[in-house]
């Protein structure tokens, strides 16, 4: 299954944006991002530097991964974009990204969206997913965007699960 896709490419350039595969010298924005999670999610700069690590390794090995994203101007690091099996498979996997919240409203991950549904596809699938709660307006509003569409719903523990789907 591996042999039917190319790996996804780690190095992508936009018009306001760079992404490149993230590391362990991405630990410290990646702790401020998790530190704007509700759920009170804390690691150690270590930790977050070994999971990163981990990480990098597992995105050589499957061909997939999460892109830290920069704004170019600028020169800082707002967040990350990639993909992963998550709820989805290694043909289809899912597209995930999350931006600080002082990028929000900007259209950084919408672009950064965009890039990646072009990488994914590039590697020769053919779908793609992703998983989104119902209250997260912002993320149903890129997906469309860059032309999912509403596939099904689950309801678990957390809510209402959306499953947004775009074919190539």
């Amino acid at each position: 299954m591996r042999d039917r896709y190319r790996p996804m490419s780690f190095s992508i350039e936009t018009e306001r944006l760079s992404l490149r595969l993230r590391g362990p010298e991405d630990a410290a924005w990646n702790l401020e991002l998790l530190g704007e999670h509700e759920d009170g999610t804390t690691l150690t700069l270590a930790e977050a530097q070994r999971h990163l690590a981990e990480q990098s390794v597992q995105a050589h090995e499957s061909g997939l991964g999460f892109l830290a994203i920069k704004r170019r101007a600028e020169g800082d690091l707002i967040g990350y974009c990639g993909l992963l099996v998550g709820r989805g498979s290694f043909g289809e996997p899912e597209i995930a990204y999350e931006l600080l919240r002082r990028a929000h409203g900007h259209g950084y991950a919408t672009e950064a969206a965009r890039a990646v549904l072009d990488a994914a596809f590039a590697t020769g699938r053919r779908r793609l997913w992703s998983t989104v709660r119902a209250w997260n307006a912002p993320s149903f509003r890129v997906l469309e965007k860059i032309g999912f569409r509403r596939d099904h719903s689950v309801t678990d523990e957390r809510g209402e699960l959306v499953y947004m789907v775009r074919d190539a």
